[in-house]
């Protein structure tokens, strides 16, 4: 076994299809919520929702409790780049929310996150959303068996830069399965041709952060909420995925 692959677990056909049932519970939260959006609506309102489908369905918030978090998801607004906690604050019109979901069922995690728009935006705010959604899916294009890491990094980045934007480095996708959190640890930046070489059975969230501006990020004293260095927007976009022979399977659809 190459070094590198020594704390990853792949996983069987079997464990995939439990991880797929957890990933359609995250879609279905997110729908729930996005449906549900709206200006007056509080992020703590918006969590009760998603923990009471969640527990409707027999299975449990991945984040709830997780290293002391008090959230069943993560709402993240605005400059606010993840790890929101839901409070009594109210969403307003105008601005741009980030919502983050974690389920699990059976034994196995899926995990996802999505930005939406609240009213009216500017036309730069929704090409950062469009910007960020497309990266997500160039970087998905490279989880092929034979790519490497530094493949999916890569296509992230050079698309955000392309357009202007930059990618957050203190930040990284991760394997999911068992734990919320597994190896390997995904960067949404990086070289072609580098890193781990991706086999079947490997399952990751690729969860690029994109930033209006630079890629640096402060965490505030709630020792939680992760902003953008200069306040300036920023959006996420996560799917939980598998690789596979035929190509990369979202399990978070």
């Amino acid at each position: 076994m190459l070094l590198a692959d020594c704390m990853i677990v792949y996983k069987s056909p079997n464990e995939i299809k439990k991880i797929r049932v957890s990933g359609a519970l995250v879609a279905q939260t997110l729908k729930l919520l996005f449906d549900n959006i709206k200006p007056g609506i509080t992020t703590i309102e918006l969590d009760k929702m998603a923990e009471d489908f969640i527990r409707s369905q027999k299975a449990e918030p991945s984040f709830k409790g997780y290293n002391g978090f008090p959230g069943s998801i993560c709402v993240s607004i605005d400059d606010e780049v993840v790890h929101g906690i839901p409070s009594k604050r109210v969403i307003e019109d105008g601005q741009v929310v980030s919502i983050d979901v974690g389920v699990y069922k059976d034994g196995y995690h899926g995990d996802s996150a999505w930005t939406t728009t609240v009213g009216k935006v500017s036309d730069e705010i929704e090409k950062q959303l469009k910007v960020g959604e497309e990266c997500l899916w160039r970087g998905i294009e490279k989880a092929r068996v034979g790519s490497q890491l530094g493949d999916i990094g890569h296509a992230i980045q050079s698309h955000a830069e392309k357009n202007g934007y930059s990618v957050v480095r203190d930040l990284v996708g991760h394997g999911v399965g068992r734990r919320l959190h597994e190896d390997p640890q995904v960067p949404h930046y990086g070289k072609p041709h580098t890193g781990l070489v991706l086999r079947p059975g490997l399952v990751i969230a690729i969860e690029p952060m994109i930033n209006a501006g630079v890629y640096q990020v402060r965490i505030l004293n709630d020792n939680w909420t992760i902003v953008t260095g200069d306040g300036r927007n920023s959006v996420h976009y996560e799917h939980t995925i598998a690789v596979s022979e035929n190509g990369p399977v979202i399990l978070t659809e």
